[in-house]
């Protein structure tokens, strides 16, 4: 799967016009995409339910009040919040494909996955980002990748491929690329100023805190904190107390693994929302 170069002149007018789209939209100007008229919704930034009608442009919601767009739709006595985010997942131990992944998940209200492909990466090399890739395009959950940062995981263990930077490097220029994946070789990296070393390269989230004591000292030392709650690990319970004023803004749900019988009895991040209620 090869991905057009673009010059750096041709980025920045492709941005420039893309911006200019939003604005206009957002002026009401131009018609939006997308309308959804007398819509209550849940504002994430004041924290309460409010009445208008919400323009989408570009995949973005660029106003709210009172607007037209070229598809409308009514939202009366209906509630528009936001979609459940997976912080880290590795979709293949879903034991699935990403559509058939998506069938479980999307009813649960989850609509972003950020995934690691490191589990296919290890057995296909860099055909199976490919296939990630393009088995995950056009769903109707939006598939973010992180890109594997070590293959094999330690000098241990055995793979089907051996990867570094340069294997990787040219996936950065695909738009659903957020960044380099979990560094699974992490001996020693767990206290003191290996920790402030592995921060200080720019590590800025971990998902494999088991006790808050490890927690905390990644949070202040400025990293976000995934809690994870999946099926091969289980660490809500434990970090709770997380779950405060002073702490819950750096912090965020993930499942890392999610068989599918879990997926199906229980939910999905929908899941741990719940258990954190209770």
């Amino acid at each position: 799967m090869s991905v057009p170069t673009e010059s750096y002149a041709g980025k920045i007018q492709r941005k420039l016009i893309k911006k200019q789209r939003v604005i206009e939209a957002a002026s009401g100007r131009q018609k939006a995409d997308l309308v959804l008229k007398n819509a209550t919704y849940v504002n994430v930034f004041s924290n309460e339910l409010l009445t208008c009608d919400i323009a989408v442009a570009n995949g973005l919601i660029v106003g709210l009040g009172s607007y037209e767009g070229e598809v409308e739709y009514d939202m009366t006595g209906k509630i528009v919040c936001p979609g459940f985010v997976d912080a880290h997942i590795h979709l293949e131990s879903s034991l699935v494909t990403p559509k058939e992944f998506v069938r479980a998940t999307l009813p649960h209200g989850t609509t972003t996955v950020i995934t690691d492909p490191h589990e296919i990466t290890n057995v296909m090399g860099t055909d199976g980002i490919d296939y990630m890739f393009q088995a995950t395009e056009g769903l109707p959950i939006d598939v973010r990748f992180m890109l594997p940062s070590c293959v094999p995981a330690t000098p241990m263990d055995e793979s089907g491929a051996n990867l570094d930077y340069r294997a990787i490097d040219s996936f950065y220029d695909y738009p659903r690329v957020q960044g380099l994946a979990e560094m699974m070789n992490s001996y020693g990296v767990m206290q003191g100023k290996d920790l402030d070393t592995y921060v200080a390269a720019g590590v800025y989230s971990d998902h494999e805190c088991a006790t808050m004591e490890d927690a905390l000292a990644k949070l202040q030392r400025g990293q976000f904190i995934m809690i994870r709650e999946g099926t091969a690990a289980r660490n809500l319970e434990a970090l709770a107390p997380l779950l405060t004023p002073q702490y819950a803004e750096r912090c965020m749900f993930c499942t890392d693994d999610k068989h599918p019988s879990d997926l199906l009895e229980k939910g999905h991040i929908d899941y741990i929302a719940r258990e954190a209620i209770n």
